[in-house]
């Protein structure tokens, strides 16, 4: 595999993740929207419109593709079925890069069509880098790994979710999307301290950004995408981008979605924020 470090990936700015809800108004307004997420699952294996919307919104901006569904944490063998329609599409669309979830999603081939975390221990790092590897290789490419929201702890971690992070991708030489929204979401769940993640993050690592925002449900924040960002997040997510510089970021919103030009004013707002850290730690 003939694979870039991240000073080599392109850098494409501020971006939102592709929805349906927003085809027609991306064609026909031009928003300032650097490039823009699509979740790889939705013109996988697919011709029609959703394709075609793909495709000409692919002629206008930079797109990346992102997975649901890879389960890299499963222990059932790796779904050569998926992977090739994964490919097929990348080499239709071109995207800058590829990125899936630090997850399982299902069991004995039934999809659970949720992002399940993982026991935080070394044999874990090892079964899941040796999947990243193969992975990688049948792609050609290296694909970003993202951290994901939890409820639960698993009685028998051996380390904290941020080593565990950085163990795998240092041990699968792969690249990391870091979800602010999800340090923080499981900062509050399971009682560390936001910053402690970050810096235990290697900077080299992070080539992707996402922001989001959270509901509460009794005593925990769950990752819904259905809020714009709060406040808390975005004080992290400055923190972050005086820790890992001018890293490629993007806002999701999944649910309760508002008109185009209401998330492209939240995209603004995650600029003016970026600058004002990039300036502060000049």
């Amino acid at each position: 595999m003939n694979a870039p470090d991240r000073d080599a990936m392109p850098k494409l700015g501020f971006g939102l993740g592709l929805r349906p809800d927003h085809y027609a108004a991306i064609l026909a307004d031009a928003p300032r929207v650097d490039w823009f997420e699509a979740i790889s699952e939705n013109y996988m294996n697919c011709g029609g419109k959703p394709l075609q919307w793909l495709e000409r919104i692919r002629e206008r901006y930079p797109v990346v593709l992102h997975g649901v569904s890879l389960s890299i944490g499963s222990t059932a063998p790796l779904d050569r079925g998926h992977l090739t329609q994964l490919r097929t599409l990348a080499q239709r669309i071109e995207p800058a890069w590829i990125s899936d979830h630090l997850c399982w999603t299902g069991i004995a081939g039934r999809n659970l069509h949720d992002l399940m975390p993982l026991p935080h221990t070394e044999e874990a790092v090892y079964h899941i880098a040796a999947r990243v590897r193969e992975v990688q290789h049948f792609l050609g490419r290296r694909i970003l790994l993202e951290n994901v929201s939890s409820y639960v702890d698993f009685a028998h971690s051996a380390m904290p979710e941020w080593e565990f992070l950085k163990a795998v991708a240092e041990a699968a030489d792969c690249l990391i999307l870091l979800d602010v929204n999800n340090i923080y979401v499981n900062s509050q769940n399971h009682g560390f301290d936001p910053l402690t993640y970050l810096r235990a993050i290697p900077a080299r690592r992070v080539q992707q950004i996402h922001l989001a925002g959270h509901s509460r449900s009794g005593d925990l924040l769950i990752d819904t995408h259905d809020h714009p960002v709060p406040e808390p997040v975005w004080a992290l997510y400055a923190e972050a981008v005086r820790r890992f510089g001018p890293v490629a970021t993007m806002i999701e919103r999944d649910d309760h979605i508002p008109p185009l030009a209401e998330l492209v004013q939240e995209l603004d707002h995650a600029r003016a924020i970026a600058a004002d850290s990039l300036a502060a730690a000049a």
